[in-house]
């Protein structure tokens, strides 16, 4: 590996811990904006990353893509479509924060890659290997244990992980780069977000200038919160492989895990702890089935003799 490919990887491995650490420290920042409550917060958040990307893409000068898109309603009808999931998503996450249940929340990201696997089965008819049949299995009976002793389902889980994985899906179908993406969702947010803020504002309940100046700071920090972890993830992804991306996504939920514990001390009774462990293991199975996977491909390609280049010709002299 060159110099400049170890720099290169370096990089990106430091935008891919910056991206997941910020994902996964998000949970002290939403507390930060109260008394707005997570309507609100989503409102500005949709808002404000609109501002914080067109900003972003106007300093880049990297436009070209809109007029394309514009002349596509499929691909315009797809992101629509991302944009009511990651509203979804985005809204039951501040609100799950805001309201002790940044554990159960942390648990939606944890199951996620089990999620789209699941989905992959029943919309892709994609086939899995035993492993991942294993894997999806202890998955499920996770949720058996966590419904048992939550004395429900987990469903802010649930509805987390769903939403985000098809989120995934669609945005693999758009094909569109990640800042791109974002801005063009933002932009199908804004006006039902400002009309929000209006409304909230005429109705005397806003917190927006009623709360000083550092809460209105505040409130507009939510598109860079949103934004810059996926710049850095973008950075990231053209950088390091994607076996290693796989295995930095779990960053994310465990420091949400950790700060649900030790910081804002949620309850954790044994069976939660044993629902949770069998979600790890889980994804244990995925990470070395993955990783076996990889492996297998890479011994596949060496084991394939290459073909020598023609030697140019030369004259004794």
């Amino acid at each position: 590996m060159t110099g400049k490919s170890q720099g290169e990887r370096r990089v990106g491995l430091l935008n891919g811990f910056a991206a997941y650490g910020m994902w996964g420290l998000v949970p002290l920042f939403w507390p930060l904006l109260k008394p707005a409550g997570a309507i609100e917060i989503l409102a500005h958040r949709m808002a404000w990353s609109l501002v914080f990307v067109a900003a972003a893409l106007v300093f880049v000068r990297r436009w070209a893509w809109a007029g394309e898109l514009i002349r596509q309603p499929r691909r315009l009808a797809l992101i629509a479509l991302a944009a009511a999931v990651i509203t979804v998503n985005w809204g039951l996450y501040i609100w799950s924060v805001n309201t002790g249940h940044v554990v159960e929340a942390s648990l939606g990201y944890f199951i996620n890659p089990l999620v789209t696997i699941a989905m992959g089965v029943l919309l892709l008819k994609e086939r899995l290997r035993p492993v991942q049949w294993a894997a999806v299995g202890v998955g499920f009976a996770a949720v058996i244990v966590l419904t048992i002793g939550y004395g429900r389902p987990p469903w802010i889980s649930l509805v987390l992980a769903f939403s985000f994985a098809t989120y995934g899906l669609v945005k693999k179908k758009v094909n569109l780069g990640g800042v791109e993406s974002l801005a063009a969702e933002t932009a199908i947010q804004f006006l039902p977000a400002v009309a929000y803020l209006a409304w909230l504002t005429a109705q005397g309940e806003s917190t927006f200038a009623s709360e000083g100046a550092g809460h209105v700071a505040l409130l507009a920090a939510t598109g860079v919160v949103t934004a810059l972890p996926l710049v850095c993830f973008g950075a990231a992804a053209i950088r390091v492989p994607l076996s290693t991306l796989g295995l930095l996504q779990y960053l994310a939920p465990v420091f949400q895990f950790l700060l649900g514990v030790l910081y804002f001390h949620e309850a954790m009774p044994a069976e939660r702890w044993a629902g949770f462990a069998l979600v790890w293991l889980a994804l244990t199975l995925l990470t070395a089935d993955a990783w076996r996977s990889a492996r297998r491909s890479r011994v596949a390609e060496l084991s394939v003799p290459r073909v020598d280049q023609p030697k140019s010709a030369a004259v004794d002299a």
